[in-house]
């Protein structure tokens, strides 16, 4: 039905029809559980590479950018294409000056995905620098990891993502600081980092010089700057940008620790001790706070925001044991369930292995069960898991 409806579509989202069943399902940090998106084959085009150049994002990774000859693809014309990473780079064999096909991910995104070995080919290859090309700070790698980063919170390619992620809705919920506005901030040189959001209120003269910006508008803006210093602790150290952190990681740690200095001072085995921080989110974290920039940042942030939140203290019923979760349970969600072991002072991981306890299995268990029953892993319903909760 594509090509005969009266406007354009990139797939289409099927989902779960019964909102019982959406509720038991819940979402994960990001998206719902009972809903799925099929993309159509992506629309491509044949081009040369021109160039590739590293580009910093909003969490310091640095993605290489084929820079292209211009081509047109699905009503677009596409000039850059992300080459993802330095391994996919060597997975293509792409070289600068090779012919290549490039796709819209989507119908959206353009991605180069093979070399045309039958067209001439280049002779320049690309490495990733040793330095950020933007702030010329030494860039993060090792040798098990794929990416690269610049680890300086106040390096300028990261500094405008990294202000709108911290007003976002789901961060400090700072309405009204948009692209747009954080754009002109950052050009008039009001805002060089996300601390100098909460200095605006003496900048009223500044801010009623902006293009687009009048009274009104500057009202709201400062109103919703000072309502966010009274969100909780989780909401500021998510605020930050540390890489690997989202909302569950950071809502851990602030109940864990307590207090922002204690989650700056952990060491690499103390932040392991929180549910679902493993090596890697431990040395991300770790690294953002061994950035003397970024202990500036905080300290800036310090006079404005709540560094201090309630420490929870879990039981200890489930103190080493690790569940996974599979099937539909009688009385509990997904998310209910987890947060039930994981107050009890359970781990709840999403795969089976040899080192989980228990899996808590409900109605139309799947293929976790099998693997269960194949390693010899005890498994419980829902009524077991409560007495395991319990003590």
């Amino acid at each position: 039905m594509r090509d005969t409806l009266p406007y354009e579509i990139d797939g289409i989202v099927i989902k779960v029809n019964s909102m019982r069943t959406q509720e038991r399902l819940g979402f994960t940090g990001k998206a719902p559980r009972w809903a799925i998106a099929y993309k159509y084959a992506a629309r491509s085009g044949e081009t040369q590479v021109e160039d590739i150049v590293p580009q910093v994002g909003r969490t310091g990774k640095l993605t290489p950018v084929a820079w292209l000859k211009p081509v047109f693809i699905g009503g677009t014309t596409v000039s850059r294409a992300t080459l993802h990473n330095q391994d996919e780079i060597n997975r293509l064999g792409v070289k600068i000056g090779d012919t290549v096909m490039v796709e819209r991910g989507g119908d959206v995104i353009p991605k180069v995905v093979k070399v045309m070995e039958d067209k001439p080919r280049g002779h320049k290859k690309f490495h990733m620098p040793e330095n950020c090309p933007v702030c010329h700070s030494k860039i993060r790698h090792k040798e098990d990891e794929v990416d690269y980063w610049c680890v300086n919170l106040n390096c300028p390619a990261r500094l405008q993502g990294s202000i709108l992620h911290f007003a976002s809705r789901s961060v400090m919920n700072i309405d009204g600081m948009g692209e747009s506005i954080v754009n002109q901030l950052h050009q008039a040189g009001l805002v060089k980092d996300v601390a100098d959001i909460y200095t605006l209120k003496d900048k009223r003269p500044q801010l009623l010089a902006l293009e687009r910006v009048g009274e009104k508008s500057v009202d709201n803006l400062l109103a919703e700057i000072e309502n966010s210093r009274k969100l909780p602790l989780e909401r500021v150290i998510l605020g930050l940008g540390i890489g690997q952190v989202g909302t569950r990681t950071a809502e851990l740690l602030a109940e864990h620790f307590g207090s922002m200095d204690d989650v700056m001072n952990a060491s690499a085995e103390q932040l392991q001790e929180v549910n679902d921080v493993g090596p890697s989110v431990s040395a991300s974290i770790r690294e953002f706070f061994d950035e003397p920039n970024n202990r500036k940042l905080v300290e800036r942030l310090r006079p404005f925001l709540k560094f201090k939140g309630a420490k929870k203290v879990r039981g200890t019923a489930l103190a080493g044991k690790t569940f996974v979760l599979t099937g539909t349970l009688p009385n509990y969600s997904r998310d209910a369930a987890k947060k039930l072991i994981e107050d009890a002072g359970g781990k709840v991981s999403g795969s089976v292995s040899k080192k989980t306890d228990y899996v808590v299995a409900g109605e139309d268990a799947g293929s976790k069960l099998d693997k269960a029953r194949e390693l010899g892993v005890s498994v419980v319903d829902e009524a077991a898991m409560e007495k395991l909760v319990k003590g």
